[in-house]
């Protein structure tokens, strides 16, 4: 019986506010600013919230955190859900923050009336530098004492459009002199005149994240606000508006967000990768992205899994993008479909099969499935094989096709090769084979042996396709300390495209976003694009054994 895994911290403090009967039930919320599409820190996010709710028979709302307009767009409200979809959860409530906008405008009235916020009429570098220094206190602004008449009075110009963009804004009032730099007096609200993608041009005045954050949680009535680590300084400002509103106390609670090798995560380089047009979008296969991570084969199943795996812990850690891959291998190889295509195809002719002759062998789909399924495998005198397993005179452990050598093709028989023809610069043009018509894959004989097995397509029943070979995107593990400009470290192998492989024809009766191992190669999935000339085209999602585990080795 294996060992029930130890609770997280945030579990431990769910469960204790369960028994104490501080909540009856818990409600979560995963809130994403719509400015870009979600990458695989976010999906630890998500599985985080999502799980922890399911886990406590609990909630999770999905709230979009929209108080940007010239950053945000409906597009990316919409990839946002659909990923959360194909993760394999549902939200209880999807919500936005700009359905807020009326209360937290509200909110900070109470605050002014309060006299713990005003209007300042400073510029955004005057107040950075009355802020003063991490060693250093701050100084007041000059407009820090205006009346409450007159900062609601001026308040209210802000919200009608009298004043232009950075003119004015409005500050909390809590210390100059704090440790946390964060309480100095921060922005709670500032001047947008930009149209937003819901509330269209009804504001031009918007709340900060700060101010918006933990007042929606409030307003949701989430029990457990849960942030990534870089939130740690701002949660005294979260229970302090929340504390100074006198409103529903939601809580936050840190954990350290995903850093991964090979990789990164910061939206602003992923939208610079996009618009220099160095990835092709932001579901390049290439991209941490799990729209990208889609496209490329990744399964949900996977990622769940990778997310339960690495846990949720209180300091920030590197995490293998191998320990992904292994995941993805793991899924795969239980449910993808077995195929044959020659990457790099040589014609292998059998002499002693009738010319013209087409035998139909029998291929198994999934040797891991349940429910066995087979297809029809056209076997024909003329064969390709890959190019790679044939040489004229190969090393010992060579346990391959050679001259006088004997393998089997897999699903088929075992062939001899007699004799091969080369071409001006002793390019291996043709290989000649006999085979061993007793030797036929289940057929009990077991006189003949052969040490390897190899992959093959018929020279006239096959599919032209074009593969795209994804590599890593970056050549240096740590990509967060990596010198110099992080675009310099771009892997230039990182695809590669092979526009003359060939597969078996069951390709084609394939139902399409089909997961496929094409035997021994790899794990692939087809494209929502066509190869060359049309042809079908397919996406490496990961190799069969882990090839930077053995690089990093020498």
């Amino acid at each position: 019986m294996s060992e029930e895994k130890s609770l997280n911290f945030i579990e431990e403090i769910i469960e204790n506010d369960l028994k104490s009967g501080k909540y009856n039930q818990i409600l979560t919320r995963f809130p994403p600013e719509p400015n870009g599409y979600l990458h695989i820190g976010h999906a630890k996010s998500i599985c985080l919230n999502f799980g922890l709710a399911a886990r406590y028979n609990g909630k999770t709302n999905l709230r979009f955190d929209d108080t940007n307009p010239e950053k945000e767009e409906t597009e990316y409200v919409e990839s946002i859900k659909a990923d959360i979809k194909w993760l394999g959860f549902d939200w209880a409530k999807e919500l936005y923050t700009s359905d807020y906008f009326e209360q937290l405008y509200q909110f900070a009235v109470v605050l002014i009336k309060k006299g713990l916020a005003y209007v300042d009429d400073s510029t955004s570098e005057q107040i950075a530098h009355e802020k003063g220094t991490p060693t250093t206190p701050g100084v007041n602004s000059p407009y820090r004492n205006r009346t409450v008449e007159e900062n609601v009075e001026l308040f209210e110009q802000m919200r009608a459009g009298k004043f232009k963009d950075g003119e004015k804004v409005l500050r909390a009032k809590i210390d100059m002199a704090a440790p946390n730099m964060l309480l100095r007096d921060p922005l709670i609200y500032r001047i947008k005149h930009a149209t937003h993608h819901r509330t269209g041009d009804q504001w031009c005045i918007y709340p900060m994240y700060d101010f918006a954050h933990g007042q929606s949680d409030s307003i949701e009535k989430i029990t457990h606000s849960i942030c990534t680590l870089e939130f740690v300084p701002h949660r005294p400002l979260y229970d302090w508006l929340i504390e100074q509103l006198e409103i529903f106390p939601s809580h936050q609670y840190e954990f350290a967000r995903l850093n991964m090798t090979y990789t990164v995560m910061s939206k602003r380089k992923l939208l610079q990768l996009v618009n220099d047009k160095i990835v092709e979008g932001w579901d390049d296969p290439r991209m941490p992205t799990i729209s990208g991570m889609r496209r490329r084969g990744y399964t949900p199943k996977a990622i769940r899994e990778f997310s339960r795996q690495i846990g949720v812990a209180k300091r920030e850690n590197l995490i293998d993008l191998s320990l992904l891959e292994f995941f993805v291998r793991e899924d795969l190889n239980e449910t993808a479909t077995r195929r044959m295509v020659v990457f790099d195809p040589v014609k292998l002719v059998i002499t002693n099969f009738e010319a013209g002759e087409v035998e139909y062998l029998e291929g198994e789909d999934n040797p891991e499935a349940t429910e066995k399924t087979y297809r029809k495998i056209p076997f024909t005198r003329e064969l390709y094989i890959e190019r790679e397993d044939f040489m004229v005179d190969p090393p010992k452990k060579f346990f391959r096709l050679a001259p006088e050598k004997m393998v089997r093709l897999k699903y088929g028989y075992i062939i001899q090769c007699d004799s091969f023809e080369q071409d001006d610069l002793g390019n291996i043009t043709q290989i000649n084979c006999t085979y061993f018509p007793e030797s036929k894959s289940g057929s009990g004989d077991n006189t003949l042996k052969a040490k390897g097995t190899l992959h093959w397509v018929s020279a006239t029943h096959h599919v032209p396709v074009t593969l795209q070979l994804y590599d890593r995107l970056f050549t240096v593990e740590d990509m967060n300390s990596a010198e110099g400009e992080y675009k310099d470290h771009l892997n230039p192998d990182s695809l590669i495209i092979n526009s003359h492989a060939l597969a078996e024809p069951a390709i084609l009766q394939d139902q399409p976003g089909q997961a496929y191992q094409f035997l021994r190669k790899g794990y692939f999935i087809q494209d929502k694009h066509s190869g060359a000339n049309g042809q079908p085209l397919f996406n490496r999602t990961v190799g069969l054994k882990d090839s930077w585990a053995k690089e990093s080795k020498k």
